[in-house]
């Protein structure tokens, strides 16, 4: 028989959730940062003493001195005076500091947890290889900003959209991490059927808010602000106007955008489907209310993304659209785990989770 959760478990838990608040918030932040051009305003990477932001006008002046000579600000922000590069740099500060604080957040009681032998063994190496994401997240987040720096007056698309799967991948982890410590051991199996089709859910979820930020790092959401058409045309006449073909899907702010559509609305459709299979299905009751909160979480994102592009991306819908990208991925996940095969475990501390 299965056994539930050891109750000591559940200040492991709620630090893991912690952390993954702390991560939903800064996808957020960065989101915001690319929207409102701030990425670029601290232009060096100081792990340590970037903790203290500019206190004095002439750290702030020597601040915006080194800015002025980014490609970014001759193209975009020349002439921009200094308050208005304070409210970019909070921004990007905000973002740095909140990776800090992450950083500290997940590491400090990681080790806390391990010394008291609170964590599962069968855990700990999981946890550690998501510090060591962690780990290289902040070096990739450095390597995206140093592509704005010299030759271009934004950062790489390709990097942005690597940053921010990551982060996703950081954040999923530590989720299912959490949810195993919560949640009793499945005691109905729905078959690996229905994990195959919760695991493409995942993969579509994530392939469109990949697509996303290709769409982002090209402001590829600044053109065709029309829907469902795209120029009065289903497919835009500019899709393919970059050689080879597959160039367009990354580097064509059209093509960008209409990719971006086309997964968006398959992957409600692939909700959609799942969540009317399982209401004739034999689903569990946590797996059903699950699906029905995929499926809300869908629809919500689906309002959101349209919106978001009729009204031409202003900065709080696209941060909403941006955080309904955090729900949707943490709907389908936490719907994938109530799929889990049912086991006998022992759930003493150190024991199979």
């Amino acid at each position: 028989m299965a056994a539930a959760p050891d109750s000591r478990h559940g200040v492991v838990a709620a630090w893991l959730f912690v952390c993954c608040a702390l991560i939903f918030l800064m996808v957020v932040v960065g989101g915001i940062t690319r929207l409102t051009l701030s990425g670029l305003s601290i232009t060096e990477w100081n792990p340590v003493i970037g903790v203290v932001p500019p206190l004095t006008s002439a750290q702030w002046a020597a601040e915006f001195s080194r800015y002025q000579q980014v490609p970014e600000y001759r193209a975009v922000h020349y002439g921009m005076g200094l308050p208005e590069f304070k409210s970019i740099y909070f921004w990007e500060y905000a973002h740095r500091l909140l990776g800090r604080v992450i950083a500290i957040a997940y590491a400090a009681p990681l080790v806390w947890f391990w010394v008291r032998g609170m964590l599962p063994r069968r855990l700990l190496q999981a946890l550690l290889g998501i510090l060591a994401l962690g780990f290289c997240q902040g070096l990739l987040g450095w390597y995206m900003v140093e592509s704005g720096l010299a030759d271009r007056i934004e950062v790489s698309q390709y990097r942005l959209v690597a940053h921010l799967a990551l982060a996703l991948a950081i954040y999923s982890a530590i989720l299912w991490v959490a949810l195993g410590l919560i949640r009793a051991p499945a005691w109905q199996d729905s078959g690996a059927g229905w994990r195959l089709a919760a695991d493409v859910v995942i993969l579509f979820v994530a392939a469109t808010i990949a697509a996303g930020g290709f769409t982002a790092g090209l402001h590829a959401g600044l053109i065709y602000n029309t829907f469902p058409l795209m120029g009065g045309r289903l497919v835009p006449s500019d899709y393919a106007t970059l050689a080879p073909f597959w160039q367009n899907w990354f580097e064509n702010p059209a093509a960008a955008q209409f990719d971006h559509r086309v997964l968006a609305m398959t992957t409600v459709a692939v909700v959609l489907l799942l969540w009317a299979a399982g209401t004739r299905r034999s689903l569990s009751a946590p797996a059903r209310v699950a699906s029905t909160a995929l499926l809300v979480a869908a629809l919500i994102q689906m309002a959101l993304g349209v919106s978001t592009l009729l009204l031409v991306v202003p900065i709080p819908l696209a941060a909403a659209h941006q955080a309904g990208a955090m729900l949707l991925l943490t709907a389908a996940i936490d719907f994938r785990h109530t799929l889990r095969a049912p086991r006998v475990i022992d759930v003493r501390v150190g024991a199979t989770i």
